[in-house]
């Protein structure tokens, strides 16, 4: 009997049910606390900047002066060049930014998501509140700098190329489903560090390394093979490769992202949500 509690845990784990009843339910708890979370991520908001003298404009400042300081350091201190080419249409500033906003924008979310709970003990304590709009909280308050990102990106590319490509349009397919896969992750994280509180640590760490390991600042083929195919194998790699396809190349020139990044945001979700969903009525003893 005991070899079979491996396999029966496997079995509910990856049951397709089970697994699209996660899914629907997920995006029910999404929808429902997507206003909560909003008024949550504003009051957060309001709080971090109340009293300084700048105040709200940081919002925009801080976002504006990391992808400036990115552009500097590789279009300007390492005089990185790329354009003029079909393989590289677009110069090196549209090809850092079309990698760096997606990721600049994600990255609050992954270590922010992680102290979500253990930050918020007195509303996971109270019976009648949703503790799944916390890490949602954390998702959302990264809006704002998608579209500080994205209109940044915007304007520079009507300037410089007099237009933008087709693909745009398929921009809102794709922050649908990042915002999809940050919040599964989220949920992820959120559940897993009031267990271990040292992940919203090893997290800082390691989304302050994947910059420089997922193609944003480089190309892949400028990389040893080796590195080439950690690169391809890395869920998030197609994420990028697929906001490079729309916002740098004007084409899909990655087609097996436009798969493996649905695939990978939909899994997140299920797997975030069904985890939060197990770990919820732990919360209030571990804290």
């Amino acid at each position: 009997m005991n070899f079979l509690a491996p396999a029966r845990a496997l079995w509910r784990i990856a049951n397709p049910l089970a697994n699209v009843a996660a899914l629907f339910d997920s995006v029910k708890v999404v929808v429902r606390n997507f206003r909560l979370a909003g008024q949550l991520a504003t009051r957060d908001l309001a709080a971090r900047y109340k009293g300084q003298i700048v105040g709200a404009i940081w919002i925009v400042a801080h976002p504006l002066l990391l992808m400036l300081v990115y552009l500097f350091i590789f279009g300007v201190v390492f005089n990185q060049r790329l354009g003029g080419t079909f393989e590289m249409p677009r110069d090196y500033t549209t090809y850092l930014l079309s990698g760096l906003i997606p990721w600049l924008a994600c990255v609050p979310a992954f270590t922010g998501t992680c102290s979500s709970i253990i930050g918020a003990s007195g509303l996971v304590k109270q019976f009648h509140f949703d503790t799944s709009a916390l890490p949602l909280r954390d998702v959302v308050s990264t809006f704002y700098f998608w579209g500080v990102g994205l209109i940044f990106i915007t304007i520079y590319t009507i300037v410089v190329e007099g237009g933008l490509p087709w693909t745009y349009s398929l921009l809102p397919v794709l922050l649908l489903l990042t915002f999809l896969m940050m919040c599964g992750l989220g949920w992820l994280f959120a559940a897993v560090t009031v267990f271990f509180r040292d992940l919203k640590d090893i997290m800082i760490v390691i989304v302050t390394v994947l910059v420089y390991i997922l193609p944003i600042v480089y190309l892949p083929q400028w990389t040893p093979e080796i590195f080439q195919r950690a690169i391809k194998y890395n869920p998030l790699s197609h994420m990028i490769w697929t906001f490079q396809d729309v916002l740098y190349f004007g084409r899909v020139e990655h087609p097996s992202s436009w798969i493996v990044f649905p695939a990978f945001s939909i899994l997140a979700l299920v797997f975030g949500h069904r985890l939060f969903q197990r770990c919820r009525p732990y919360f209030g003893n571990a804290l």
